[in-house]
């Protein structure tokens, strides 16, 4: 049979989506008496009341909790284990993400961890990771997004960042409890970040369409996420208030989510997980939209995606493309529209000189992501996408 139609629907989350939905956390049956409430080391959290509607929630529920505030942009090993290990101390039996992709990967994993001893990179299954499968079921967690990028929320990988082995790569933990998809959380996000997690959903979904797991049901997922995106995305961009377009990116989102468990992304991944684990401070996003055009006009160079190319254009609204080539017209015009146009990886400290050693850790270090282009790249045709990229 096909691998087109094959395909597996998990256990997911139990979403609930909608302007001001976190207002009815308190009304849910919670997964234990004590949380571990992980937000990001910044300020907007708290400056913009989410926490205090969050604590508000858990107080009207008579639940006890203590917040963890140190949560990168690309989180690391060591904040994570640190973060298990306080919910261990503190005898915490369930764990709520309070922000965006970063510290929602960062719960999903600290629940794995604070079960199971040892080392977190003992628990990783690439890389230098020694593969342990955990003992012990992971403690319930609750995911409450407050961007739209990731699809963190329904999805069970979190991708870390281990600065020693410079290796940015996922780990299996387990899906959330509840998914509270509120997009006024979603409102205040900076302009330059609702771009750039908007683009990571929209690759998301892009790759899913390009992968050798596509199937029937991620299609149906793809074409509806991709197709918001490039409808709504340029509206939260210009006004980051609009909670309709904003409930649309945060849908999107969801979808791309789902997109990365129905099916998987692709090396275009794989390339900017070596990019940021050698730039902690490059935006994941941001990192992918810098590659994008150069990735995609390698597959085009293959010809082994030219269809599944011009379908991605006509979901990108060139509804009368015809050409592989249309696609990359597309993608062009949705960054001009959305001020992305023009980012420089020489802005973070990147130098053509990293790119032979990061093209050998995005073939190795996500290997399972490399592997699932239609047709996987040479080392050389990963330089030459970086080289391309590089401004």
């Amino acid at each position: 049979m096909s691998s087109l139609l094959s395909f597996n629907i998990p256990s997911s989350a139990r979403v609930l989506f909608g302007a001001g939905r976190l207002n009815d956390l308190h009304t849910l049956p919670m997964p234990g008496q004590k949380a571990l409430v992980v937000i990001s080391q910044g300020k907007s959290t708290r400056a913009n009341g989410y926490l205090d509607r969050l604590e508000n929630e858990l107080r009207q529920w008579g639940c006890a909790y203590v917040v963890f505030d140190r949560i990168q942009a690309n989180p690391l090993k060591e904040t994570v284990e640190e973060g298990a290990e306080l919910a261990k101390n503190e005898h915490c039996d369930f764990i709520i993400a309070l922000g965006g992709g970063s510290v929602m990967d960062s719960a999903k994993v600290m629940a794995m961890k604070a079960t199971n001893e040892g080392d977190l990179w003992d628990y990783v299954m690439s890389g230098t990771g020694k593969r342990k499968t955990p003992t012990h079921e992971p403690l319930p967690w609750i995911a409450i997004p407050t961007t739209a990028g990731t699809g963190s929320e329904v999805d069970a990988g979190g991708v870390i960042t281990n600065l020693q082995t410079k290796e940015k790569l996922g780990i299996f933990s387990t899906f959330a409890t509840y998914a509270i998809i509120d997009p006024e959380l979603q409102t205040t996000v900076s302009q330059a970040y609702t771009v750039y997690q908007g683009f990571d959903a929209l690759f998301q979904l892009l790759e899913g369409c390009l992968c050798r797991s596509a199937n029937l049901y991620s299609d149906m997922l793809q074409e509806t996420g991709i197709r918001h995106i490039v409808k709504n995305l340029p509206i939260v961009y210009q006004d980051g208030k609009n909670v309709e377009a904003r409930a649309k990116m945060a849908f999107a989102t969801m979808l791309s989510g789902y997109s990365m468990v129905i099916s998987t992304c692709t090396a275009e991944h794989s390339i900017e997980h070596a990019l940021s684990a050698y730039h902690e401070s490059l935006p994941h996003g941001a990192g992918l939209i810098m590659i994008s055009k150069a990735y995609y006009n390698a597959i085009l160079r293959q010809h082994v995606a030219d269809d599944r190319l011009v379908r991605m254009a006509q979901y990108m609204g060139k509804e009368d493309a015809t050409r592989p080539e249309d696609f990359i017209g597309a993608l062009d015009d949705l960054q001009k529209l959305c001020g992305v146009d023009n980012l420089k990886m020489s802005d973070y400290g990147i130098v053509p000189e990293e790119f032979d050693e990061m093209a050998s850790n995005a073939m190795t270090v996500m290997a399972r992501l490399y592997t699932q282009d239609l047709q996987p790249l040479t080392h050389e045709e990963i330089v030459r996408i970086l080289r391309d990229s590089y401004r």
